[in-house]
């Protein structure tokens, strides 16, 4: 790797709004450290960031596994020192408040937010050394809203977004970014599941929410952006 290109970490780069990031920072010069559970399908993504000449590192690993992350983290550091942007997208939908079971409630827990946790924990020192770094918690709407039958996500999500202020209003002094993106309906594959009353061409695009994120990576250093909520045209009531 070229040791002077600006590196990017996406998680859950194999689809929908990770792939689009992927893709999306690989056109503007990022190597892109893509982390996923399929390593089938990052390679899939790779081919499309290499064919447009850029450069990209797979990463085939299940975040709730805090041991195969660490371990996995640990290369991530060992290969690439200096981490720019790290792009907390990874996440899951199972819906239903009481009547879930527990272990249905503790793996969204898991994977939306303490895998992000794990990340920030690792990342941000390098980030604070470097003095300098962009943090994007890829959150939800849900994350802002309780919605009917979705306590858990919810939950989750909005554990996600208070973890990013929080880090907003800590890691703003040593020149790092932090901001959560809240969308609402997305067209991805969790929208589907989720039960999304709109058609594709009425969602929100995954390249809309790299086109946010490239938006703010163009600010000026001395600006801050706590949050950004984006909301599909016709879902809005």
């Amino acid at each position: 790797m070229n040791s002077t290109k600006k590196t990017a970490i996406i998680t859950g780069a194999s689809r929908g709004i990770g792939k689009a990031c992927a893709l999306g920072l690989a056109s503007l010069g990022y190597h892109c450290i893509m982390i996923s559970r399929s390593l089938e399908l990052l390679e899939e993504v790779a081919q499309q960031i290499n064919e447009n000449g850029g450069e990209a590192s797979l990463f085939a690993v299940d975040l709730t596994k805090e041991s195969d992350l660490k371990e996995c983290l640990s290369r991530i550091k060992h290969y690439y020192p200096r981490i720019d942007v790290l792009v907390n997208n990874a996440g899951m939908y199972i819906g239903g408040n009481l009547q879930l079971e527990a272990e249905d409630f503790r793996l969204q827990m898991e994977l939306n937010l303490m895998a992000n946790f794990n990340l920030l924990k690792e990342i941000v020192p390098i980030m604070k050394a470097q003095k300098s770094g962009y943090i994007f918690n890829i959150a939800s709407r849900a994350g802002k809203i309780g919605f009917s039958n979705s306590g858990a996500y919810s939950a989750s999500k909005f554990g996600l977004v208070g973890l990013s202020e929080s880090l907003y209003r800590e890691l703003a002094v040593f020149g790092i970014s932090v901001t959560a993106i809240c969308p609402g309906w997305v067209a991805t594959e969790m929208a589907d599941i989720a039960g999304t009353p709109l058609s594709d061409e009425e969602m929100i695009q995954p390249e809309d929410i790299f086109s946010s994120m490239e938006y703010l990576l163009k600010l000026s250093p001395n600006t801050r952006i706590k949050e950004i909520i984006i909301e599909a045209r016709d879902s809005i009531s």
